[in-house]
This record gives C-alpha cells, sequence and structure tokens, in this order.
C-alpha cells in the first residue's frame, strides 16, 4: 500500500474513532455541550442528543466504504452546523465553571482548527 493511501486510511479510522469518542461524550456530558449552546438555540439538551447521536453514525458511516462519502459531507455539515457555537464559547469565554472561566487564549485558537476538520473531512468526500 502506498504511503499516501496509508495515511488516508490511518487518518480515516483516527477521524472515525474521534467523532464516535466525541458524540459518546455528549451524551455522557451533557451538562458541558448544553452550557456551551448560545441561548437563542431552543432546546438545548434536545439538540444535545442530535449532534451527539449524529457524531456517532457519521464516524461509523466513515468506515463504511459505500456510506463515507455521505459521512464525510455529514461530517461537514455538522461543523458548519456547531460552529455559532464555538464562536459562542470564545465571545463568553466559557469553560468547564461557564461564562468566563474558560482558556481565553484557546478558545479563540479553536475556531480556525473548524476549518482544518471541514477540509479533513472534505478529503474523504473524493476517491
Amino acid at each position: 500500500m502506498p504511503a499516501m493511501k496509508r495515511a488516508k486510511t490511518v487518518l480515516l479510522w483516527l477521524m472515525a474513532i474521534l467523532y464516535m469518542f466525541a458524540g459518546y461524550n455528549h451524551l455522557m456530558n451533557p451538562a458541558f455541550y448544553v452550557a456551551i449552546m448560545p441561548p437563542e438555540l431552543p432546546n438545548p439538551e434536545w439538540l444535545n442528543v442530535l449532534s451527539g447521536l449524529a457524531e456517532i453514525v457519521l464516524g461509523v458511516f466513515l468506515l463504511e466504504p459505500r456510506t463515507r462519502v455521505y459521512a464525510a459531507w455529514g461530517i461537514i455539515a455538522l461543523l458548519i452546523a456547531v460552529f455559532p457555537a464555538n464562536v459562542y464559547v470564545a465571545q463568553e469565554n466559557i469553560g468547564t465553571g461557564g461564562p468566563g472561566t474558560g482558556n481565553e487564549i484557546a478558545n479563540w485558537v479553536r475556531l480556525p482548527f473548524q476549518a482544518v476538520f471541514i477540509l479533513w473531512a472534505w478529503w474523504y468526500t473524493r476517491d
């Protein structure tokens, strides 16, 4: 197996595991995720469950070649959908203790990583 194909396969498995774990974490630690949702969003508990389940399903579907492209596009859509929550976290400096308790630098630095994660998923929309 060529080196690039091997790297792409390893990164695929890493991405799938990360999304499955993140989704599981949404379900096991909902208070954290509910706290970082912008207050304008309705039913934050329900949105947390939906996003957690979506991450788990999309992570699993990444591993199946027949659903990989759809899963990658689903991850891209999910990353775009949760971006407002990430902006809210940065603006309000949200940490585990609520607004004002976060690591301000880390909260702002993580925003550009959304683009990296989108590009990572986009890589799997192509052969």
